[in-house]
C-alpha cells in the first residue's frame, strides 16, 4: 500500500495484455481454449482473451496461454517469443512481475493455398 491508497489490477486487464502480446508474435495462427472454445462458438461468443488464464497477485502474476501455431514456424522459437512478449508487455504496462508464462501448443495449422496458387502450380 502506498500513501495514496491501493492499486489492484483486474485479472481481465492482464488477460487482454497477454492475449494482445501473444497474437503479435509471428507464427501464431490463433489462440484457443479447447473445449470452452467450441462452447463459445456454439453460443456465438468470440472473446479476444480465449485461451488465456492468469493469476494476479498484488505484485506479481502468472500466465497460461493456449495457441495454434502456423505450419512452418519453429514451435520452440514461437513459444519463447510468446513468453518474452507477454513478460515485456505485462511488466511495462502494469508494473507486475511475471513469475511464469506457460505456453500450450494445441495444434499446428497449415495455411490453405488460394485458388490462384493452385491453378498456377
Amino acid at each position: 500500500m502506498s500513501e495514496l491508497g491501493n492499486i489492484k489490477i483486474a485479472d481481465d486487464v492482464v488477460k487482454v495484455i497477454a492475449a494482445k502480446a501473444t497474437i503479435e508474435v509471428d507464427g501464431i495462427y490463433k489462440m484457443t481454449s479447447g473445449v470452452t472454445d467450441e462452447v463459445n462458438k456454439i453460443l456465438g461468443i468470440n472473446k479476444m482473451t480465449k485461451g488465456v488464464k492468469v493469476e494476479v497477485g498484488e505484485k506479481e502474476c502468472s500466465v497460461d496461454v493456449h495457441i495454434v501455431v502456423e505450419y512452418g514456424f519453429p514451435i520452440p522459437i514461437v513459444a519463447t517469443n510468446v513468453q518474452e512478449n507477454i513478460i515485456k508487455n505485462i511488466t511495462e504496462l502494469t508494473g507486475l512481475r511475471v513469475v511464469e508464462v506457460n505456453v500450450y501448443i494445441q495444434d499446428v495449422k497449415v495455411k490453405e493455398a488460394s485458388k490462384e496458387e493452385v491453378i498456377l502450380d
